[in-house]
């Protein structure tokens, strides 16, 4: 039953077989590398947006009794590891990409919080989410889902806590540090406005994620048909002992949230990539990219932002040599 649900459901074989199907009915040679590209591209641009909306839909409901001020409050009300444990979490159901998680960690760390709780906060956020645990289940199974989800996790509350130790809270920009919170009373929501709520993300979120993952999409589409079996497994597969870490540093210059990645994951996994490798390309995309530091420095100072990705980087190549060793034993 549940790999039914993996490949059926999650994965969404049967459209695979169905385009595959009507490409053969238009006279088209499937076997080439042209139309078997054009398949992929089709069957994976429709299964992550079909996956993607309903994913932001039943994510922003829930979202939508968390607003910035509640999750302030909530975070407040912890203390010590406690608190950046907590503040890890509220990252999973807040905004799919790094650049939309910093107004929200900056408006925390205005709000007086600790510097490692909010830094807790903005690893987590694009890193995982409960949108990316549906999306890695259905490429890689539920077992590797959930590990990723949890080193994510274990990454945002260990690198928050490196942060708060090493006492950077001068580093945030005085604008920042001199901001107050106002309270704001929320107003309560009725079962209609979340729905509407939820369906306006949906749409939002959609227009703002399209192109990337048609760009992802293309991409896994090239390696899956183009790129020599060969040369993905020399350089990202078991024999080079770096892959890991080329993935992650070839990870930062792009930008892309996790719906983004997944096709190009999914690409070099199928030509014999290893398992950390992919995962830590993954990581690294969402959480290093050059614009969510681009705009991250505005925030903090060249020092923090540096402590910050050289935190990040570590932890993102630990994990994939982890689950490199998980994949060989």
């Amino acid at each position: 039953m549940w790999q039914f649900i993996q490949s059926e459901i999650l994965g969404m074989k049967w459209l695979d077989r169905l385009i595959g199907r009507m490409l053969e009915s238009t006279g088209l040679d499937t076997s080439s590398r042209l139309v078997g590209s054009l398949g992929f591209f089709i069957y994976d641009c429709i299964k992550i947006m079909i996956l993607l909306g309903v994913l932001i839909f039943i994510i922003s409901y829930i979202q939508s009794f968390f607003p910035p001020e509640r999750s302030r409050k909530i975070l407040g009300d912890f203390r010590g590891i406690g608190a950046r444990c907590v503040a890890a979490l509220l990252g999973t159901v807040t905004p799919f990409c790094s650049c939309s998680s910093i107004p929200l960690f900056i408006g925390f760390t205005g709000a007086g919080l600790p510097l490692g709780v909010t830094f807790s906060f903005l690893i987590s956020s694009p890193m995982v989410d409960l949108g990316s645990l549906v999306l890695l289940m259905s490429v890689f199974g539920w077992k590797i889902a959930v590990l990723y989800v949890i080193f994510g996790l274990i990454v945002a509350v260990i690198g928050g806590t490196l942060i708060e130790k090493l006492h950077l809270e001068n580093e945030v920009e005085e604008f920042i540090r001199n901001a107050h919170a106002i309270d704001v009373e929320q107003d309560k929501l009725s079962i209609s406005d979340r729905l509407h709520y939820a369906w306006a993300q949906v749409v939002s979120t959609a227009r703002k994620v399209f192109p990337y993952v048609l760009l992802g999409v293309a991409i896994g589409a090239v390696i899956h048909n183009y790129i020599p079996e060969k040369w993905v497994v020399s350089l990202l597969g078991s024999g080079n002992p770096f892959g890991v870490i080329i993935a992650t540093v070839a990870g930062v210059p792009m930008y892309a949230d996790i719906f983004g990645t997944i096709p190009i994951a999914e690409a070099l996994l199928s030509k014999g990539a290893r398992l950390g490798v992919v995962l830590s390309f993954m990581m690294g995309v969402t959480t290093l990219s050059l614009p969510s530091m681009v705009m991250l420095r505005k925030a903090i100072s060249a020092k923090l932002l540096g402590v910050f990705a050289a935190v990040c980087t570590v932890g993102i190549i630990a994990v994939g040599y982890l689950f490199n060793a998980i994949e060989f034993f």
